[in-house]
């Protein structure tokens, strides 16, 4: 009898560890430099994935990356392709519908980036002007209800850096990007030495949420908890500011 109960004591255990060691499968788009991108190896790098591997060590659970494209992320989420997504995703209104968010773990502005001879006053001035923006992104949003009706002709990108590509072989005079990323990604490289970003900061909600969150499926509220408790851990341990001075010269966490 003792010799069944021990077994069975053994064997919740271990279902226990096996349950606290399971895998986190996260989307990325690794195409978001210095947020998410690759090494020379092709190994996933970045703020996005550093963060995630620290949220992951805080709950527990192994963090395995799973590559997809940005507009079908969601979708990619509702299939049960993988868990979370932690990949500069914005918590927006129309996001909120379909999935659930964590507590922000960034919050930075986008700027209009444009060639440093077109001569801008405010939008209107770009009338006629070619924009490419990431598709599915918060970016494209703001341009097609900004940018779109003021004359401006908006291509969405399946990758980040294809817009970049298409600037520099001139197809486009310009991008809307997170001004962390597009710095990092192009302005501060040589292809980027003859553009420069315009116009404010562009914080406006009903395009740009509330900062980028850890997306979830809707109901999975024991990982958003935990999640939302280690976002906590990070940030008050230190962890988080060691990540963010990696990449960064600012605290991409924002006041916002």
């Amino acid at each position: 009898m003792k010799k069944i109960v021990l077994t069975l004591a053994l064997s919740a255990l271990s279902v226990a560890a096996l349950a606290q060691g399971k895998d986190l499968k996260v989307a990325i788009d690794p195409t978001y430099e210095p947020f998410t991108f690759k090494t020379a190896d092709g190994k996933p790098t970045g703020f996005d994935v550093d963060i995630a591997s620290a949220l992951c060590e805080q709950i527990k659970r192994k963090c395995v990356f799973v590559e997809q494209v940005w507009d079908s992320m969601i979708p990619g989420l509702q299939a049960k392709k993988y868990d979370a997504i932690i990949s500069s995703m914005s918590i927006t209104e129309d996001r909120l519908k379909v999935v659930d968010f964590t507590d922000k773990y960034y919050n930075t502005p986008s700027k209009i980036i444009i060639k440093n001879d077109i001569k801008f006053s405010d939008v209107a001035s770009l009338k006629g002007k070619k924009i490419g923006v990431l598709k599915g992104s918060t970016q494209e949003k703001y341009a097609n209800g900004e940018l779109k009706k003021v004359g401006v002709v908006v291509t969405p990108y399946e990758a980040q850096d294809q817009v970049y590509l298409d600037i520099k072989s001139g197809r486009l005079d310009g991008t809307v990007a997170d001004i962390v990323e597009v710095t990092g990604g192009f302005l501060s490289k040589p292809e980027g030495k003859d553009y420069v970003a315009v116009g404010p900061e562009l914080y406006i909600p009903k395009y740009f949420g509330g900062g980028a969150g850890v997306a979830i499926r809707k109901g999975d509220k024991a990982l958003k908890d935990e999640l939302n408790a280690a976002i906590k851990t990070i940030r008050s341990n230190g962890t988080y500011k060691t990540i963010n001075d990696k990449y960064f010269k600012m605290d991409v966490y924002g006041t916002k």
